[in-house]
């Protein structure tokens, strides 16, 4: 395979990633099963880590085994351009979502494009919901429009929104 076609693959395979996000994200961790680990990522963190971070580990997988399929196994130049895509779409999540939305590491980073604080809009939306049902905006690096989110949350019955950090629960006078 050349250089070009394999950049190529690996480009399309971080594009592609984000449709195999979105799918794992609406309907495998706010899915029945998979909220048993991701519903801890809807709630404080009281520690470092939560149990949402074992799909890190598990959505790993499919690129080491494609990867050593790729350099070791003899699969072709196809498993490790696809592997190293895959890959790349971690380490661009991990940037986004835990370091930049979420600050789990340290960081002077203030989104300042109207493309970095629709993503942060949309994921802080996300999280304004604390069931697995109602949520809107599953994507990483694609948000639709931040008054069209807030549209169809305003729409959601079954969504548990939570209240504003810092707002009182007690009725008033």
């Amino acid at each position: 395979m050349s250089w070009l076609a394999g950049i190529g693959l690996f480009v399309a395979t971080v594009a592609a990633m984000e449709g195999v996000a979105y799918v794992a994200h609406r309907w495998v961790m706010h899915g029945r099963l998979g909220w048993i680990l991701h519903e801890s990522h809807h709630r404080e963190r009281t520690g470092r880590f939560e149990l949402n971070d074992l799909y890190a580990a598990i959505f790993a997988v499919p690129s080491i085994v494609l990867l050593y399929g790729g350099v070791q196994a003899g699969w072709g130049d196809w498993a490790t351009w696809v592997g190293a895509g895959i890959a790349a779409y971690g380490a661009i999540y991990f940037g986004f979502h835990d370091v930049i939305v979420h600050n789990r590491v340290a960081h002077r980073i203030v989104p300042r494009s109207t493309y970095f604080k629709r993503i942060v809009q949309a994921h802080r939306i996300h999280h304004a919901v604390e069931s697995r049902e109602g949520a809107v905006s599953f994507g990483f690096i694609y948000a639709p429009p931040v008054e069209k989110l807030k549209g169809a949350l305003k729409r959601r019955d079954e969504a548990e929104i939570r209240s504003p950090r810092g707002a009182s629960t007690a009725p008033r006078d």
